[in-house]
């Protein structure tokens, strides 16, 4: 008798662009502060990707390179990548295939997937299903955004929050019981009306009126969010945890999004995990939306011992949410 497929993570990768947004900076461009910023979000800098015709993919794309280098493969051998976003570099060709054409990826197939902040939840679940079904070997999953490029820097509810970054893993074939091993995702799209980006779409095309009100950058009503969110990722985690008849004692770590530090600081609560197992870095990086929480793991990196658990958590516009168990395996 087989045994059962399961997808590992085999190699991490993940980039930041060098340009600093801090909050002092912030200070000169909204009416904010410093003290004001930290203590509501936790967030302290955030990095900016500035550079004239940058894109998505050329966040994407280091955090590609960086796998394949750890892994010892060519982008040849990559099967397929599944990009996590909502800040594709335009609506099509999809942000996967442009990718795969800057890695030299000729033999894979791609494309993106959108769920805002629990893109790279939603990607992940997606890429390990790709693998388990036995037809493909080699999955790069990546949670990437420019949000920098939908901020309105005159509003001050939300420039504060979000940055730009990308995270990748290596998805291959695995027998001996290590990888994603399970996942509870939901959405609820009755939320779409307090986080979400009005124009751009089918409903409201881009026209000079859309452009004059402002109506391409997000809009968020920050209560009504946070409100949604700290019940939403705490309830599934702990909903995760008791499908799988574990407790906190039996999860190494708690990859959260970093979407608010009072957020991340509930869910660990509920799952009754220490401040010592969460990985925060929302204070250096803040909100990537998908690339949070593969930005957690590629920092984390060498504090992962293989049969640890984890548990990925997020939660995103629209709404959408939910959270993932992960036994790391190398």
């Amino acid at each position: 008798m087989s045994k059962k497929i399961t997808a590992a993570i085999t190699a991490i990768g993940g980039y930041v662009p060098e340009n600093r947004l801090t909050n002092a900076d912030l200070e000169k461009m909204v009416d904010t502060n410093d003290e004001w910023i930290r203590t509501r979000t936790g967030i302290s800098e955030r990095r900016i990707l500035n550079e004239p015709g940058k894109a998505t993919s050329d966040l994407c794309v280091p955090a590609i390179m960086e796998i394949c280098k750890k892994r010892g493969i060519q982008p040849d051998e990559i099967d397929c990548v599944v990009v996590g976003t909502v800040t594709p570099d335009m609506f099509f060709p999809s942000t996967a295939n442009i990718v795969c054409d800057k890695i030299g990826a000729k033999n894979a197939w791609g494309f993106d997937l959108a769920a805002a902040c629990s893109g790279f939840l939603y990607s992940l679940t997606t890429g390990a299903a790709l693998v388990e079904s036995g037809r493909y070997k080699k999955v790069v999953v990546v949670g990437a955004d420019k949000m920098s490029a939908i901020v309105d820097y005159g509003d001050r509810s939300t420039c504060i929050i979000f940055g730009d970054g990308a995270g990748a893993v290596l998805l291959e074939p695995n027998t001996e019981g290590f990888g994603v091993l399970d996942s509870i995702l939901k959405s609820d799209g009755s939320g779409r009306g307090v986080l979400h980006m009005k124009a751009g779409g089918s409903l409201r095309p881009a026209s000079y009126e859309t452009v004059a009100n402002k109506e391409h950058y997000i809009y968020q009503e920050g209560q009504a969010v946070f409100k949604f969110a700290v019940k939403g990722m705490a309830d599934v985690s702990a909903e995760l945890l008791e499908r799988n008849n574990l407790t906190g004692n039996d999860i190494a770590w708690l990859v959260p999004h970093q979407a608010n530090k009072r957020i991340i600081d509930a869910t660990a609560n509920r799952m009754g995990l220490s401040p010592e197992k969460v990985m925060v870095n929302i204070q250096r990086f803040g909100n990537t939306t998908a690339g949070t929480i593969p930005l957690c793991l590629w920092e984390w990196e060498s504090q992962l011992k293989k049969g640890d658990n984890l548990v990925l958590a997020a939660f995103g516009g629209g709404f959408t949410w939910g959270a993932t168990l992960v036994k790391w395996g190398f």
